[in-house]
């Protein structure tokens, strides 16, 4: 595609490109200690956007250290819960304000079209941090009557408080970089906790973008750090003894990995983990609305979510038909640069996963899988890091394609014939994220959603999230929920206090 033709962007995020970017720690921008920078990669082409710093184990120190005097000796503990509120409510309007910079940021640093970005990320981290501008003021603990055996006729007033964990780390993935931020960051900051946020090293930009705007809501310096970096960076944070919850949202081998570096202290964890979901439909669904949904369900966001619907199993008396309208569909998404408004579905995020997705194609072609549409990178787009949308059949359960996580727009299909067989093929995965179920039987709907270990079970639809809604896995999908009242067992503590009355 000739370059001229894609859209420019705006003045405002041109300008932030033109910097090179620093961290955030303590209040202050500043340069990684060691002085190094890595560069940034627009996928749609593989052109550097700009260069942020290398962050590593002082920067990480440095900002943990801000983020706990913040905690124990800076003005946070002492706002009024109201005033927090305030404080998140006032970072919402500021993103409001500059939503199309943001959204312009996730396509160029992510890939994804510019409308999703807007209709969609930008979108929910305004609706989100509002939720839990709302939350602040909603925290609280219980009084419980107690009988002492070993203290007849004793009284006692017994309460609880539900305090903040403290210093949080947060580790973000490149898929929603923006969004996912903030489904960490909006709960912990109303809870009353102190972070360090550490990005993908993909995609950073709409990070530190965000940090300009903590400042300007009024935080106090130290409540939120941002470092920008690699793997070590995030293995230091994980480690770290000064941090009392970590929060990690990436590859089920990554989150493995986050488990044993936390144990040095015994923090804390929440995970959101890797999927396999499966879309299930059954004949009595319109045909019309599932295809269009099963398709939506795994090529959103270029099939780079978790919860994508990968796995297809479809009644063996709507296969064909339905197989069909599902490859019709692929083939008619517009691949291409997000910025273009006539794009689809844009670029996979790096060369690197572009060769992940493309290697599991071959592995699924090797094993005898068919091909029904797709599989290749389109033409005349092999600068980037493109793949088509690719649909295969003929799969059986042991092949690579069908069992591992591709987190690629690719699509394995299945017949089944009756309801507790699909069920138990629906639960034939390791992992337990998200699920959707096609079918006007009310009945129907309900059983499979029971019978399915998945953290989110959708029906007639799929990929919908709220800011009310908890989210998280089943099995090695993860542990702990993000988003709703759920999210906040994650950030607080439980102290119990009881107190002996007497005469």
């Amino acid at each position: 595609m000739d370059a001229a033709t894609i859209p420019e962007p705006i003045s405002p995020v041109k300008e932030f490109l033109s910097k090179t970017q620093k961290l955030l720690i303590d209040g202050k921008r500043v340069e990684a200690a060691s002085g190094e920078t890595f560069e940034v990669l627009d996928p749609s082409n593989n052109s550097v956007l700009t260069r942020v710093p290398k962050g590593a184990k002082e920067d990480i120190n440095r900002a943990v250290k801000a983020a706990r005097n913040a905690f124990e000796n800076g003005p946070w503990k002492k706002i009024s819960v109201s005033e927090r509120g305030k404080l998140i409510w006032k970072l919402a309007d500021l993103i409001e304000a500059r939503a199309e910079e943001f959204s312009q940021l996730e396509t160029l640093d992510n890939g994804k079209p510019l409308t999703i970005a807007r209709a969609v990320d930008v979108a929910l981290v305004i609706d989100h941090f509002r939720y839990y501008a709302g939350m602040t003021t909603k925290i609280h603990g219980e009084t419980i009557d107690i009988s002492v055996p070993y203290a007849p006729g004793a009284d006692f007033l017994d309460f609880t408080l539900r305090e903040p964990m403290g210093v949080v780390g947060q580790i973000i993935p490149w898929n929603f970089p923006l969004l996912m931020a903030t489904w960490k960051l909006g709960v912990a900051l109303a809870a009353g906790n102190c972070v360090v946020l550490k990005p993908a090293e993909q995609t950073p930009l709409s990070a530190l973008h965000l940090a300009d705007l903590f400042q300007e809501a009024g935080f106090p310096d130290g409540v939120v750090n941002i470092v920008t970096g690699f793997g070590d960076a995030g293995a230091t944070l994980a480690e770290h003894n000064d941090v009392d919850k970590i929060a990690f949202t990436g590859s089920t081998e990554i989150g493995h990995e986050i488990v044993k570096a936390s144990a040095g202290n015994l923090k804390r964890v929440s995970l959101e983990l890797g999927g396999k979901s499966p879309s299930i439909v059954f004949p009595d669904a319109d045909l019309d609305i599932a295809a269009q949904g099963v398709a939506s369900a795994i090529f959103f966001n270029q099939g780079q979510v978790c919860t994508a619907g990968s796995r297809l199993l479809i009644h063996k008396d709507v296969y064909d038909e339905v197989m069909e309208r599902v490859s019709e569909e692929a083939k008619n998404i517009k691949v291409g640069p997000g910025m273009c408004a006539d794009t689809n579905m844009g670029p996979l995020v790096s060369r690197e996963q572009q060769e992940r997705v493309l290697n599991y194609i071959r592995s699924g072609e090797m094993a005898g899988a068919r091909t029904l549409t797709g599989g290749q990178v389109p033409e005349n787009l092999e600068s980037g890091c493109y793949v088509e949308p690719t649909v295969f059949d003929n799969v059986k359960q042991d092949m690579k394609i069908v069992a591992e996580e591709i987190f690629g727009p690719v699509v394995v299909a299945a017949p089944f014939e009756d309801l507790d067989a699909v069920i138990a093929r629906g639960n034939d995965t390791e992992y337990g994220l998200a699920a959707s179920v096609w079918t006007k039987d009310i009945n129907k709907a309900h059983k499979v959603a029971k019978g399915l270990k998945a953290g989110t079970v959708w029906v007639n639809s799929h990929n919908i999230f709220d800011a009310a809604a908890p989210f998280g896995g089943y099995k090695r999908s993860g542990f702990g929920r993000e988003m709703g009242i759920h999210a906040l067992e994650n950030y607080t503590q439980v102290k119990n206090v009881i107190i002996q009355l007497h005469d």
